[in-house]
């Protein structure tokens, strides 16, 4: 009886265990493993409520019937002993292209999983919100990944709390900040630690908070802004540190301190990037006791000096590159036996490579390019690496001779050896080079025959350049079927020609093809456009290139950038290659008119050069199809009629170019929409009416401004001193009368230096979701020393102002003065009064000065004379005054400079000055009369030489006789 009631007693209690949510929804029997806890999944569901979206990946969490076991759901992990909740990795995962991710918040209500060790919300969006305090209140954690989860903030302290951490990862939120670092004092377990992109840049001691985690062997801390640490820090490290892997790259670290921080683990570290920092001097004695280092890397730096001789010779991965290394590389590389990574890249070394190179038998690649590295390359170059070599890069740099024969490098996948000083012809062996994938050996001397035997062995080939060899000779048979199916095709500036080379059709999956400058005639087969669906560049440029092109039925997927100039082909431009995203069609013979455009539905260009043509007709009236375009370029057709209303909608225009059109009318309002223009070409046109004011209101980035030669009058609205960053503005040749405004002071960049060149960065095309970036450096023909030249990189250097060939009136403002930087004045064909403002001379940076057939008076300033880098100075037909002023530039010009101003006078005009004749007469009289003067004293010294020599001898005659005379007398009065 007793023993039914304990055993009614006891199944009783095993009904309650099986009920009570706390405990669990059922145990079954021969299960060991106990269903989830009720608490911990109406928390888990709690959490589900706070995300937003989840892209399915809580699907399976839910209160339904099939879905209450929590520990089945996707991301959840329970104890097989206690049925608590202890892995919750709901991190982002790639599926069919697409990032799967968490989107919301983190609900408070985790706070229930109290045996939670794992968390990982890695690749979520948590939309902004700052990191919940909470979580440092999850103690049991060891392991914590809230990577890319865009928190932003402070990192709450409390995770110090979880001194069971051993892995912390909060990297990849760049609007999270920490001031400090100590509350990782109280992670004394912590293993692996990473904070890339937060910022630290307040963290002064973050070395010492680092060095207070005695098992840490794992630290990133990349681009935190991380300053160097204070020198304080550095005494209390623990030589015993476990550190292996060290990542400080892409901060503001510089050598003074970080390095003597770095020599207190010179045993422990294998893995150490302080790339891209602010390192100075010389690298020589801070890494030679890192015995066990295997990966060095100390790029983009400000290094100085020469490469360390003595580097630990276990480093598998050495990069040294883009710092300012000078000398030779040291022969004691070749003792790194174990080296597979060599990369000394953007440095200044000099002499040959090392003949001990021959011994890195491990080496998978050696970039050396951009250095000033000479000498020939040894026929054994590499040798023991041939069959591991991978990548070769030499190029940009001054190894001559021929280029070596690559016998045995069985593994090379790209060789890169183009801008040298290599001749001779490519040798034979290069077909042996059966993993190749990149050849370049652009701009070099190579000469000789190219054939199909170099190439035809080259069956992973994808990238072909040779290009910049004019003595090359590429001898490719029309009907050759190559083995490979090549990507980038760079042939320009060889001997490709003249026939267009018939192998490229066989080529389908171009994407960049370059067969400019190669000396093609004739026309363009039918199958070439064929090729060029998936083409992303195309360049046949500077050719002999004739005929029509075909309206093909071709439709580009990739909006390429399509470059035909400079060729005579002809006929109208065809409806497909309008769907460029980049299209220059200039120096051609092309016809007709442009309606074509209008057919367009979207255009997807944002460069449209059509320059230099014989096309015809009004502007199409259309241009709102074609919003992202930045560069237009019509100029030099036979354009005619009005500049519609519609180029207003080109809201992206930056450069717009229609000089030397037969357009007529006015500007139309609508330009003033095209906020963003910073050049304006419209000279040489028939165009009329008044300079809007609008231009100086609302086109406030213009820097250059040609009306030349068209039919403008009025005055020059005050508005274009608006202009700040205006450098060329040319009037000349209208019909603007009035004066000239006084605040052209206000034209800031002809006062301040300009940059060197004009440069629009866009994108191609500007409304995709995967367009690509490009730029262009813009031209602008100048009126320069009475020629028109074009200019472009130096574009940006030039301040003009040319008002010349007008009607106007009043006197040259004084304000006008105050333009320091200003290179060109031409104001001449006016009718300017009064005089020259009498502090041009602060006009130092001027070279041509123009101010011809005015009615300009009085004399000319002397601050004139002191502008040293005048060239060009015209002051003729004026009514100037008095003396030119003395100075060596005034007068070495030509007197032509000074002519039709009668009242003008003194070098270099024959004409002299009132006053002139009597100095000039008084220094001479001074002269005659000195020469006089000389002359009497020479016939006065030569008469008194005589007077003095004629006695002297009667006096020594006279004496003579004296003495006999005197010798008698006394013999007489002896005797």
């Amino acid at each position: 009886m007793v023993g039914r009631s304990f055993r009614l007693l006891l199944g009783f209690i095993v009904l309650l265990l099986c009920t009570k949510p706390d405990l669990g929804f059922s145990i079954q029997a021969g299960d060991a493993k106990i269903g989830c806890i009720e608490r911990e999944r109406e928390a888990l569901l709690k959490f589900k409520e706070d995300i937003s979206n989840h892209f399915g990946i809580l699907s399976s969490w839910g209160r339904e019937k099939s879905k209450k076991d929590c520990c089945k759901w996707k991301g959840v992990r329970c104890s097989n002993q206690t049925s608590h909740i202890t892995k919750l990795d709901l991190s982002s995962y790639k599926y069919k292209d697409e990032y799967r991710h968490l989107r919301g918040k983190i609900s408070p209500s985790l706070l229930e999983l109290q045996q939670l060790n794992h968390l990982d919300f890695s690749g979520s969006d948590f939309e902004g919100r700052s990191m919940p305090e909470f979580i440092g209140s999850l103690t049991k954690m060891r392991y914590l990944n809230l990577s890319s989860t865009n928190f932003s903030g402070p990192i709450p302290s409390q995770l110090g709390n979880l001194s069971n951490l051993n892995y912390l990862d909060l990297s990849g939120n760049s609007n999270m900040s920490s001031e400090n670092l100590d509350w990782l004092s109280g992670l004394s377990s912590l293993t692996y630690f990473s904070l890339n992109h937060v910022n630290l840049s307040k963290a002064i001691r973050w070395a010492e908070t680092i060095n207070k985690l005695p098992f840490l062997i794992d630290l990133n801390l990349k681009s935190c802004d991380l300053p160097s640490p204070i020198t304080p820090s550095l005494s209390i490290f623990n030589s015993s540190f476990s550190l292996t892997f060290l990542d400080l790259s892409f901060n503001q670290l510089s050598t003074t301190s970080i390095f003597p921080w770095l020599f207190n683990f010179n045993s422990s570290l294998v893995h150490l990037d302080l790339s891209h920092n602010h390192l100075q001097g010389s690298p020589s004695d801070a890494f030679e006791n890192m015995a066990s280092l295997e990966s060095l890397d100390l790029s983009w730096n400000q290094l100085k000096g020469e490469i360390p001789k003595s580097l630990s010779s276990s480093l598998v991965f050495l990069d040294l590159s883009n710092n300012q290394l000078q000398g030779s590389i040291p022969e004691t590389l070749g003792n790194m036996v174990s080296l597979r990574f060599l990369y000394l890249v953007r440095n200044q070394l000099e002499g040959e490579i090392p003949t001990s190179f021959n011994n890195l038998c491990n080496l998978r690649i050696l970039k050396l390019h951009r250095n000033n590295l000479t000498g020939l390359l040894a026929k054994n170059f590499l040798a023991c690496a041939n069959d591991r070599l991978e990548l070769l890069d030499l190029s940009f740099n001054k190894f001559v001779g021929s280029v070596p024969d690559f016998v045995g490098f069985l593994s090379l996948k790209r060789l890169f050896l183009g801008h040298n000083q290599f001749n001779g012809t490519l040798p034979g062996s290069i077909a042996q080079l059966a993993q190749l994938e990149f050849l370049k050996i652009p701009s070099n001397s190579l000469e000789g025959n190219v054939s199909e035997a170099h190439l035809s062995s080259l069956f992973k080939l994808l990238y072909l350049d040779l290009s910049s060899n004019p003595m090359l000779d590429v001898k490719l048979s029309s009907n050759w079927v190559p083995p490979f199916q090549l990507r980038h095709i760079f042939l320009a500036s060889c001997k490709l020609g003249p026939r267009f080379p018939g192998w490229l059709r066989t080529q389908k999956r171009v994407g960049w093809l370059d067969i400019s400058s190669s000396g093609i005639s004739g026309g363009t087969p039918e199958w070439f456009w064929n090729i060029t669906s998936n083409i992303n560049r195309l360049n046949i440029s500077n050719n002999q290139i004739t005929g029509v092109v075909p309206n093909s039925a071709v439709e580009f997927s990739r909006y390429p950038q399509i470059d035909m100039s400079s060729n005579y082909l002809e006929g109208s431009i065809p409806l497909f290659i309008l769907q460029a995203g980049w299209l220059d069609l200039s120096r051609n013979m092309f016809s007709g008119s442009i309606s074509s455009l209008c057919e367009v539905s979207r255009g997807a260009s944002a460069y449209l050069d059509l320059s230099n043509n014989l096309l015809s007709g009004e502007l199409p009236d259309c241009w709102g199809q074609w919003e992202g375009l930045v560069v237009l370029n019509l100029e030099n057709n036979n354009f005619s009629g009005k500049i519609p209303n519609s180029i207003g909608s080109l809201q992206a225009i930056e450069s717009l170019h229609l000089r030397n059109d037969k357009l007529t009318g006015e500007l139309p309002s609508s330009l003033k929409n095209c906020t963003k223009l910073r050049v304006v070409d419209l000279a040489r046109n028939e165009l009329f009416g008044n300079i809007p004011s609008w231009i100086g209101r609302t086109l406030s980035n213009l820097v250059v401004l040609n009306l030349r030669f068209n039919e403008f009058y009025g005055s020059i609205p005050e508005e274009l001193c608006q202009l700040k960053k205006l450098q060329i503005l040319d009037l000349s040749n209208n019909n603007i009368s009035g004066m000239i405004p006084r605040c052209f002071n206000n034209l800031t960049s002809m006062v301040e230096k300009g940059s060197l060149i004009i440069t629009y960065n866009y994108t191609i095309p500007c409304f995709m979701p995967f367009s690509r970036p490009s730029f262009y450096i813009d031209k602008q023909i100048v009126q320069w020393k009475g020629r028109e030249f074009e200019y472009e990189k130096t574009l940006g250097l030039l301040k003009s102002i040319d008002l010349s060939s007008n009607e106007l009136s009043g006197e040259i403002p004084q304000e006008v003065t105050d333009l320091l930087d200003l290179i060109s004045l031409n104001l001449s064909r006016n009718y300017l009064i009064r005089l020259i403002p009498p502090t041009i001379g602060r006009l130092t940076e001027i070279d041509v000065l123009d101010l011809s057939r005015n009615r300009l008076s009085g004399e000319i300033p002397p601050s004139l004379s002191q502008i040293q880098r005048l060239s060009v100075l015209d002051l003729s037909n004026n009514d100037l005054s008095g003396k030119i002023p003395h100075g060596t530039q005034l007068q070495s010009f030509n007197s032509s400079t000074y002519e039709g101003n009668p009242k003008l006078c003194g070098p270099p005009l024959l004409k002299k000055c009132l006053g002139d004749e009597k100095k000039e007469d008084s220094p001479n009289n001074e002269g005659q009369v000195q020469e006089e003067e000389n002359d009497l004293w020479f016939y006065i010294g030569v008469a008194l030489g005589f007077i003095v020599g004629f006695w002297g001898v009667c006096f020594t005659l006279l004496n003579i006789s004296w003495r006999n005379a005197k010798f008698k007398s006394l013999r007489k009065q002896k005797n």
